[in-house]
């Protein structure tokens, strides 16, 4: 099942809080993978969706790593990305814009380039609002209206 979202649909689900549960410091915890740690957490919606967080950095270089908001349609197992926050471990480059950078950055889904057949969120920025995975978390707890149980004022903890 192909899931296609509008920027409007995007940004309504970037702006939807995301209500953790109350035991997400217990059901979060970073597991070893291949190379690299893991962790998720799903949030269910009242219509069958979810949201889910990941979080996966490198064994070896704490500056790969990537934090991604997916959403995943009622009766739907493709993850499509809203947002992703990668370390600076690699180059990107901006298909449609031709644009090259070695950077932090910031991916973010966008009508256009799924119209143009690429990934959703194969546009990115630079950013320099982050500078590790902590503070990437940061970043996506503000940006993405997360609300941790109790605690909403505090930093998600990795």
């Amino acid at each position: 099942m192909v899931v296609q979202l509008t920027d409007a649909e995007i940004q309504s689900l970037l702006k939807e809080e995301k209500h953790f549960p109350k035991e997400w410091a217990t059901i979060f915890q970073m597991k070893e993978k291949r190379g690299h740690k893991e962790k998720e957490i799903t949030i269910e919606r009242p219509d069958g969706s979810l949201f889910k967080i990941i979080v996966r950095q490198n064994s070896i270089n704490v500056m790969d790593f990537s934090i991604i908001l997916g959403y995943m349609a009622p009766r739907s197992n493709v993850l499509f990305r809203l947002r992703r926050y990668n370390g600076k471990s690699h180059e990107h480059t901006n298909k449609i814009e031709g644009l090259t950078f070695y950077d932090y950055h910031l991916h973010t889904a966008t009508q256009r380039y799924q119209e143009a057949g690429f990934d959703e969120d194969g546009y990115a920025e630079p950013s320099s609002e982050y500078a590790d995975l902590q503070a990437a978390g940061d970043c996506l707890k503000k940006d993405c209206s997360i609300i941790l149980p109790g605690k909403s004022q505090l930093p998600m903890t990795f």
